[in-house]
């Protein structure tokens, strides 16, 4: 097959993701949107009362000792992961009713409620809120994790950007080499192509 046609098969197929590339790298560039659909949201916390003297278990690595909108809290890591307590009995704390969900999140929505607007309703760990918002507990770690519309859309440009098209994940991993040994094919043959235009131009 000649150079030329060689590169203009190749130049043809690479214009989809090419033209991906320049939208994606424009909105990664300018980054509209991030701050919210990235937010960091946690559990808002309050001064302590009382100075708490707490003997850390020998299996702790590490500990956190908080007191939000439900009380106080003690979060002790172990290898096995980590565990919550009840300072006051030094008892596992029990996964909270519905009803303290939605006092811990509504308490944390409060730093920006435009973005997480009300609760809608509560399924099992995770919270859906009337701006499209998901909210995910870890109750183990104390910790929400937020995800919206915009979140999705960023992801989404991600995912055209490195060609993970299908979301097969065994294709996609072949898409990625597949379009970078195309492009330098592409490149390969356009100075193969510039080299023989100047020979010939002699």
């Amino acid at each position: 097959m000649q150079t030329r046609r060689l590169h203009t098969i190749i130049g043809l197929i690479m214009l989809i993701p090419f033209f991906g590339w320049v939208l994606t790298g424009f909105v990664f560039y300018l980054k509209p949107g991030y701050a919210g659909a990235y937010e960091l949201l946690q559990p808002r916390t309050y001064p302590l009362a009382d100075s708490p003297q707490i003997k850390p278990d020998s299996a702790w690595l590490e500990f956190r000792y908080v007191k939000t909108a439900l009380g106080d809290h003690l979060l002790a890591k172990t290898a096995d992961g980590w565990q919550h307590f009840d300072p006051a009995t030094m008892r596992v704390r029990e996964k909270p009713s519905e009803e303290e969900i939605r006092t811990l999140v509504t308490d944390a929505f409060s730093t920006n409620p435009q973005r997480y607007g009300q609760i809608e309703r509560i399924e099992g760990k995770t919270i859906f809120t009337d701006t499209g918002v998901r909210v995910s507990l870890d109750w183990n770690r104390l910790s929400l994790q937020q995800r919206g519309r915009d979140t999705d859309r960023i992801d989404l440009l991600y995912k055209i950007h490195y060609l993970q098209w299908t979301g097969i994940e065994a294709i996609d991993k072949a898409l990625g080499p597949a379009g970078l040994i195309l492009v330098a094919a592409l490149g390969m043959l356009g100075i193969r192509l510039a080299i023989t235009s100047r020979k010939k131009a002699k």
